[in-house]
């Protein structure tokens, strides 16, 4: 009890108490699990096995936007791309091509979210998957409200209050996932990776 004592001499049972208190919150902290920002829920390769299944390939390609195709993406899709170097990935069988997989960072209120969006050799959307949430959980889309923009292709019904309802409690996040696929969409149609001469 050395150190008990030497507080006693020195006067300093209030700095004894606030290393109680510390120690107390410090235990605390150790037992509550970590506040995990940035969530990440699926990886990049995850994602795109879970689009273009084995024993599909996957071709990964780059193509640099001119000043008009991102004119033309902001027009068709009511945003601009988030730059001019656009990635995505082209899934195969044999020689049939499978779609289009895309990767669309953005914000939702303030902290970012990441989604892959597939499109289909047809224009449609295939299939949405969440990769990070940065938001509170509860904030984030469930399955079975993206799965309602399957089947949809880029046109005037495509937004909220229209072919996609919004979310409750998460008006934030229905616009930016909404955008985000009318982004996607518009960049499938410019770009017509799968040479489907989309109008």
């Amino acid at each position: 009890m050395w150190h008990l004592a030497t507080f006693s001499e020195i006067g300093c049972g209030r700095h004894f108490r606030l290393i109680r208190v510390f120690a107390f919150a410090t235990v605390i902290a150790v037992l509550q699990p970590p506040l995990v920002v940035g969530q990440v829920l699926l990886t990049q390769d995850e994602a795109l096995r879970l689009a273009f299944p084995e024993p599909a390939t996957i071709e990964r390609r780059t193509a640099f936007l001119e000043q008009s195709q991102i004119d033309s993406v902001a027009m068709l899709a009511g945003s601009k791309p988030a730059g001019t170097l656009v990635t995505y990935y082209v899934g195969r069988s044999g020689s049939e091509s499978l779609g289009a997989a895309y990767f669309d960072g953005h914000r939702v209120r303030t902290l970012p979210e990441v989604l892959m969006i597939v499109v289909t050799p047809g224009g449609r959307v295939e299939r949405i998957e969440i990769l990070r949430f940065s938001e509170p959980r509860e904030y984030m889309a469930p399955d079975g409200w993206l799965d309602r923009f399957n089947e949809h292709h880029l046109d005037g019904d495509l937004e909220n209050k229209n072919a996609v309802a919004g979310i409750t409690g998460a008006t934030l996040t229905s616009r930016a996932v909404t955008n985000a696929v009318r982004r996607t969409l518009a960049l499938h149609e410019i770009l017509d990776p799968l040479g489907a001469g989309q109008p």
